[in-house]
């Protein structure tokens, strides 16, 4: 029997890609897959405290084994801002006002050094294993390409002279944040 295990998101992409990766040792659920219409809220100070809040969450809500993750944006110049503030660094949960709000803050600043980073929390029989991703590069001073989402059209990884926003999604997923932990969790999960 293959056992169940819950992604906390209702992002679809994000749970069609991992059913994929884990298919044939996991049925991988979400959020809505188990009734969960919760806004687990984020009030960690880190990534891996709230990737660990909403995996807990499931777990003891639900009494099934889950992973979630949490995911942000770090300015050198700023920082480390946004960071977990991403999503709503403006005040706002809008793409377009976040990043605009951001680049506004850089306006005079050269350093453009930064970083995305993901922080998995995985809890499989009431341990907490967390697993984490990185991806450096620059931001630009005004956003290109249209695909992607967050700050992906102003952050150039290093070694690209594109941006996220101009990747495909099969590109940008072999190098992101989130693509490195989910791989490490995914050979986590492989092993054990």
């Amino acid at each position: 029997m293959i056992e169940q295990l819950v992604f906390a998101t209702n992002n679809a992409n994000k749970t069609l890609e991992v059913r994929e990766l884990l298919a044939a040792k996991y049925e991988v659920l979400n959020l809505s897959d188990i009734g969960c219409e919760v806004d687990i809220p984020e009030t960690g100070n880190t990534f891996a405290e709230n990737a660990t809040l909403k995996s807990a969450y499931v777990v003891e809500n639900y009494q099934i084994n889950c992973f979630a993750d949490d995911s942000g944006l770090e300015v050198e110049a700023l920082n480390n801002e946004p960071g977990i503030f991403s999503a709503r660094y403006s005040g706002a949960r809008g793409d377009m006002e976040n990043m605009m709000f951001l680049l506004q803050k850089m306006e005079d600043i050269s350093n453009r050094n930064a970083r995305f980073k993901t922080v998995v929390s995985l809890i499989q029989n009431g341990v907490n294993y967390l697993f984490e991703g990185a991806v450096y590069g620059k931001l630009r001073t005004e956003p290109t390409g249209t695909k992607g989402f967050g700050y992906d059209p102003i952050f150039e990884p290093t070694g690209y002279h594109k941006t996220f926003a101009e990747m495909e999604l099969s590109e940008k997923n072999k190098i992101s944040h989130r693509a490195i932990a989910m791989q490490k969790l995914i050979a986590f999960l492989k092993e054990n």
